[in-house]
């Protein structure tokens, strides 16, 4: 006798309840929506990209990417041409230099896929979790305004979402990069990934991290003196100002991020921080950088970051200067289901059970559900003709609110709400579902 096969999760690609794949699925709707009240047009680039494309745009992330082989090949992964991107941002870039003949510029896109990064799995990070990108590429030169549209566009989403209080935390990368440079150390990128770190081993680590690897203590210093300033206003260029440290490319990441921050005070006033210890690991940042915490489970990190990219998608002649800003929507969801005890009113979408007489006049409470399907009313027919009030625990079982019972003692239809016990006399082709009831909503536990 064949011992039976065990089966056991595969750590870091993570499956959801039917009530949360519901939770995600009406973000996902949100995100969608405001998306493209916001012009941004759909797009889905291929999941594979060449391994020479992906290692070296991605800064920490070189050794996390997963090669992809036929199982027939003789390659290993190691040798692999292929592999799953890690962000979407590299493949749009790719897609922009693949397509700009035929796209109109500047050219806004979203984007809402699955991504992979072959990283330890812990507390909301993933091995493969979903991004939903908006990004805008411009020919040449971008506008500095949309560096300041994209954390506008995340505020609207978040506003929309059960996330109460969020901060978007802004940076430019030019402040840190003309700040290092004036203190003189010259290696910006290796200085940017270690105050990268801050939040996830503290300052005295990132101290010695930096005199590790040739700072001296006055320069680590001064470079948390800088990390250290934050600001809802433009409090923070005088601040750094102080700090004594001149050089052009400090001038031009402080005026540029003071523009960002000018709108962001305008517009959603205590939303955006200009906050210089975001630094963002990955190598092809240029310029504003963002990431986002909920208030109350910034442990948690950033839920939502991006940045300027200006030589991200280019061809040797012509740049395609961009900017976009990514939610980690898997990173949010297991937020919200974990720390908020978020979840969806049911498990089905289904807002009718059609009960089932018996078997022989199924066919009429199949014809039950068509005209209410036919109206946009999602309802399932009973799967067995059992006793009602087995019927009706079935329902309840999955958050159903009613159950309709077609041709009650020979006469016309009822329905009934299962919460209130009211049953009253209903026909199909008029019968309203409560607007509150037609979609699972978004429930949070009671106190």
């Amino acid at each position: 006798m064949t011992a039976p096969t065990r089966v056991t999760p595969i750590s870091g690609f993570p499956e959801l309840l039917p009530a949360e794949r519901l939770l995600e699925l009406h973000i996902l709707d949100v995100v969608r929506e405001v998306f493209e009240l916001h012009g941004f047009t759909p797009l889905e680039t291929r999941a594979v990209e060449p391994v020479d494309r992906l290692v070296g745009q991605g800064g920490d992330t070189d050794k996390e990417i997963y090669g992809v082989t036929r199982l027939a090949s003789d390659d290993t992964v190691r040798d692999a041409a292929l592999g799953l991107h890690f962000d979407l941002t590299v493949p749009f870039a790719r897609y922009v230099l693949e397509n700009a003949g035929r796209l109109a510029f500047p050219f806004r896109r979203y984007q809402i896929q699955k991504v992979w990064r072959g990283e330890r799995p812990q507390e909301g990070r993933f091995r493969e979790f979903t991004q939903a990108d908006i990004d805008v590429v411009d020919v040449g030169e971008l506008a500095p305004h949309f560096e300041a549209e994209m954390p506008l566009v995340i505020a609207e989403v978040f506003r929309r979402l059960p996330l109460g209080e969020f901060r978007i935390q802004v940076n430019n990368r030019k402040i840190p990069e003309g700040f290092y440079l004036g203190i003189g150390l010259t290696d910006v990128a290796g200085t940017l990934r270690i105050v990268d770190k801050l939040d996830k081993v503290g300052p005295d680590k990132v101290t010695g991290m930096l005199v590790a690897a040739g700072a001296t203590p006055e320069q680590a210093d001064r470079a948390l003196a800088l990390a250290s300033i934050r600001s809802v206003d433009l409090s923070f260029v005088d601040r750094v100002r102080a700090l004594g440290v001149e050089h052009p490319t400090l001038d031009e990441g402080l005026d540029a991020l003071a523009a960002v921050i000018a709108v962001g005070m305008d517009e959603a006033p205590g939303v955006l921080v200009a906050d210089l210890r975001v630094a963002r690991g990955l190598d092809y940042y240029t310029g504003t950088v963002y990431e986002t915490q909920l208030v109350g489970d910034e442990a948690w990190g950033s839920v939502c970051s991006g940045g300027r990219y200006d030589s991200l998608a280019s061809d040797g002649r012509t740049s395609y200067p961009g900017v976009g800003i990514s939610i980690g929507l898997t990173r949010l969801v297991h937020l919200l289901i974990a720390k908020r005890g978020l979840t969806a009113s049911r498990s089905t979408p289904a807002a009718v059970l059609v009960a089932v007489v018996d078997e022989e006049s199924r066919t009429a409470s199949r014809h039950v559900a068509s005209a209410l399907r036919g109206r946009g009313i999602p309802c399932e027919v009973a799967p067995a003709a059992s006793r009602f009030g087995k019927q009706i625990r079935y329902a309840d079982r999955r958050g159903i609110p009613f159950v309709w019972f077609p041709g009650v003692g020979g006469g016309g239809d009822q329905v009934k709400d299962i919460r209130s016990g009211e049953q009253v006399d209903a026909d199909a082709l008029t019968w309203q579902c409560p607007p509150a009831d037609l979609r699972p909503a978004v429930v949070t536990p009671q106190p």
